[in-house]
């Protein structure tokens, strides 16, 4: 059985001469054109048959990678058309709300109990003033000069300017109608600046705690002077 299946099978082989023996010409290697042998049929097939398999393994594998990006994407649109999605944006914008009027209350409530403490401490110092015109009269006759009263009339001042008493209206000043209340007018108005001043003006910041009783006057010029001269 082994010699007929031989003699059937065909009988196959490569020529290798470089040099053509009926042409005489060179030949080209056998690699460059060569055609397919008996088995290059089977060969080329398998070859088909790998190159398939390998495709659709890695189109299994890119199925495989793609999958839970694409099930993701799919669960989180159905969660944010859910209605437990759409409480949760509700109960968060409620959230936010609550936090900016509790920061919007904090605000007003620390600026009410600074305005609060300041109108406190003024209530104070006008309660006080009587006692600083005391001491401005005992300064004006000599009797806070030194000793213990000095020292104790310097400290009340200091704590009240601390706390942000000032004091205003000094000779010469110009006239404040909201700061001065004149009580006696001896110019023409055309320039008008304090003269005697009767009792000093006090104010907490920005609020005026009393007016200063004061005489007006004009401001003394050049042209004053030269007028007074020519009468002379």
């Amino acid at each position: 059985m082994t010699s007929d299946r031989s003699e059937n099978e065909p009988v196959s082989f490569v020529d290798k001469r470089k040099i053509d023996p009926e042409t005489g010409e060179v030949r080209e290697p056998a690699g460059h054109d060569a055609r397919p042998g008996p088995g290059s049929d089977d060969a080329g097939t398998q070859q088909d048959q790998q190159d398939q398999q390998a495709n659709q393994v890695d189109a299994e594998l890119n199925d495989e990678d793609t999958g839970p990006v694409h099930e993701a994407e799919v669960i989180a649109e159905e969660a944010a058309d859910s209605p437990e999605a759409v409480e949760l944006a509700e109960r968060t914008a409620d959230l936010q709300r609550l936090q900016a009027e509790y920061a919007n209350y904090r605000r007003r409530t620390d600026k009410e109990k600074v305005e609060q403490a300041a109108r406190g401490k003024a209530a104070v110092a006008e309660q006080l003033l009587p006692v600083l015109d005391d001491l401005d009269r005992a300064k004006a006759h000599g009797d806070l000069e030194d000793g213990p009263m000095k020292a104790i009339a310097d400290k009340l001042r200091t704590t009240l300017t601390g706390l942000g008493l000032a004091e205003f209206g000094e000779e010469g000043d110009a006239f404040d109608p909201e700061l001065h209340e004149a009580v006696q007018n001896e110019g023409d108005g055309g320039d008008p600046v304090l003269g005697t001043v009767l009792r000093k003006g006090y104010r907490f910041g920005d609020r005026v705690l009393r007016h200063a009783m004061v005489a007006v006057t004009d401001r003394p010029d050049s042209g004053g002077a030269t007028a007074t001269g020519e009468t002379k």
